[in-house]
């Protein structure tokens, strides 16, 4: 269980579960090792997993019509990533997930998730609680993109995924931020002289 016990953290800062029930989750969980630029989920295909990111870092990004990525979401360790939307409404994705680094995640099957629900409704409430934080942040994020400065949604980015600053090429962010990789460094640099 050494590649589950960060799910089993993660489960546990929501709510107790008993010895049975934290072995049954965790035995519906699946490890996989994951190379950098591996994608978990392509556009076109309906995603029927969720994936909980124990080690490495994920963007999910749609493309315009222009060939242009988009990255609305990035993913890193204690994190899940998935496109709900494709998930439960069964729906081919508009989206891409992909790995940025090498990583490890711990996926579950559509199947077995709802299998959970049913056997352990506890499981149920915590990925109530995790849509919902979700949905807050890209609430948040859709807000930020039509009243905040570029400078704010770069300290946005800092607050909400403060270990990827220094991990992620500028490139990835900016494309995060809808701005160009060297307006980005302009931004960093004005901060570094202000601090």
């Amino acid at each position: 269980m050494n590649s589950k016990r960060p799910l089993a953290n993660f489960l546990e800062s929501f709510i107790h579960f008993s010895e049975e029930e934290m072995n049954l989750i965790t035995e519906s969980f699946e490890v996989e090792k994951i190379s950098k630029r591996q994608k978990l989920l392509e556009s076109g295909k309906v995603c029927k997993e969720y994936f909980f990111v124990v080690r490495g870092c994920f963007r999910m990004y749609g493309i315009d019509d222009r060939g242009f990525e988009h990255n609305i979401q990035f993913a890193a360790q204690n994190d899940w990533i998935a496109d709900i939307s494709s998930f439960y409404t069964g729906k081919p994705s508009l989206l891409n997930i992909e790995s940025l680094e090498t990583s490890e995640i711990l996926k579950i099957h559509q199947k077995d998730l709802y299998r959970l629900f049913e056997k352990i409704p506890k499981i149920n409430r915590v990925f109530k609680v995790t849509i919902e934080h979700k949905y807050i942040e890209l609430q948040n994020r859709v807000m930020q993109t039509f009243s905040s400065t570029a400078d704010q949604r770069y300290l946005d980015f800092l607050e909400q995924y403060p270990s990827l600053s220094n991990r992620l090429p500028n490139t990835q962010i900016a494309s995060y931020l809808g701005i160009t990789p060297e307006f980005l460094s302009k931004i960093r640099k004005n901060l570094t002289n202000k601090g």
